[in-house]
């Protein structure tokens, strides 16, 4: 099958032949129909994270079941699945405390001694978050993927396996955003429109999109925000509090920056909650001012939007298509797989709000 491998940290990911094994006990080989580029994968590619190449990178996709392993019941040819990296045991103390988003469990990955999932001329391609959907087939653990309806768009339904999963979800899961509450989301690029779509639904009367990029937020206007700060003209933090009468109850960091991660601390009301999503590099750090602790702001954590991706995700199709979840507009760009790298361009570009490569 043909996939992007990841060779080395800033090069281009090359299109290459890659074999996919055969389905072993509990996995699934999944048809890919398409898969968003996210900025997570750029990470890994500028080695802002680390992840040892060769490997086939994406995380964030959709497709069509082509086969299935011994002991898999839950699904059959010819089903539509969303996959998703929080793949879960089931068992382990994460899961069954309700948090299977957290799971580690490398049991839901192949041992040492299985041969690999992915592989060219012998050798293992190493795959990328349990996932690797640059290619035209995924082999999946069972408890990577979920089965949708068949009305569903598939280019919709792959940015529900990230990007959705992870914006909407960290304000409804993560932060619990309340309805008549005021929010601020730093970053008006996938993962900030789906929180700004998250706080919407929730019911936010105040709905803060902050960014550099007029065109972003434009759309994030069009998403649900009511109001926009250009942060691109200075510190957004005494706008949001003047904006507010004191500060937002709930804010997301959807950038990755330390600098943003502060201003959304920084731009919260006495009792609010600052939600960071974007990926800070890793050894960056992030100062704080001590005596803001005491007014009982606090700053959290979100993986993945909290999930419970075989409850979420299903109920999101359906927010989708009952007109309350807009994806259409999310999608900036389409391509094809050999479009990747352009996708990462124009994304560092602040050009897209997502780009899909399509398979079908």
């Amino acid at each position: 099958m043909k996939a992007a491998v990841f060779r080395a940290i800033n090069e281009p990911l090359s299109i290459e032949e890659v074999d996919v094994s055969r389905p072993m006990a509990r996995e699934v080989l999944v048809r890919t129909a398409a898969s968003g580029v996210c900025h997570s994968d750029l990470h890994f590619v500028e080695g802002l994270w680390p992840f040892p190449p060769p490997a086939v990178l994406g995380h964030e996709a959709a497709g069509i079941v082509e086969e299935v392993g011994e002991m898999v019941t839950d699904f059959k040819p010819g089903d539509h699945v969303i996959s998703c990296l929080s793949v879960f045991c089931g068992h382990c103390n994460d899961c069954l405390r309700g948090r299977p988003n957290l799971c580690r469990n490398p049991e839901t990955r192949r041992g040492p001694s299985d041969p690999p999932r992915l592989s060219q001329q012998g050798e293992p391609i190493n795959q990328f978050a349990n996932v690797s959907s640059f290619a035209e087939r995924m082999l999946l653990h069972e408890n990577a993927i979920v089965k949708i309806r068949e009305d569903m768009p598939l280019e919709c339904a792959a940015l529900i396996g990230c990007g959705v999963l992870t914006g909407v979800g960290a304000a409804l899961n993560t932060a619990k955003v309340e309805p008549g509450s005021s929010v601020a989301v730093f970053g008006a690029g996938g993962v900030g429109l789906a929180a700004i779509q998250g706080a919407y639904i929730a019911g936010a009367r105040q709905i803060i999109a902050v960014d550099i990029s007029e065109s972003k937020l434009a759309q994030a206007r069009e998403l649900g925000a009511t109001h926009i700060v250009d942060a691109s003209s200075g510190d957004p933090v005494p706008v949001i509090v003047d904006m507010t009468g004191g500060g937002v109850d709930y804010s997301f960091e959807a950038i990755g920056l330390p600098a943003t991660v502060q201003q959304a601390f920084n731009c919260l009301n006495t009792g609010g909650t600052a939600t960071i999503i974007g990926m800070v590099p890793v050894g960056q750090t992030v100062e704080l001012e001590a005596r803001m602790l005491l007014s009982e702001r606090r700053l959290q954590g979100s993986i993945m939007g909290s999930n419970r991706f075989r409850v979420d995700m299903p109920r999101y199709v359906d927010l989708y298509l009952q007109g309350r979840l807009k994806l259409d507009e999310m999608i900036t760009r389409k391509g094809r797989l050999e479009d990747v790298n352009d996708a990462f361009r124009a994304m560092k570009a602040g050009e897209v709000a997502r780009t899909v490569l399509m398979f079908d």
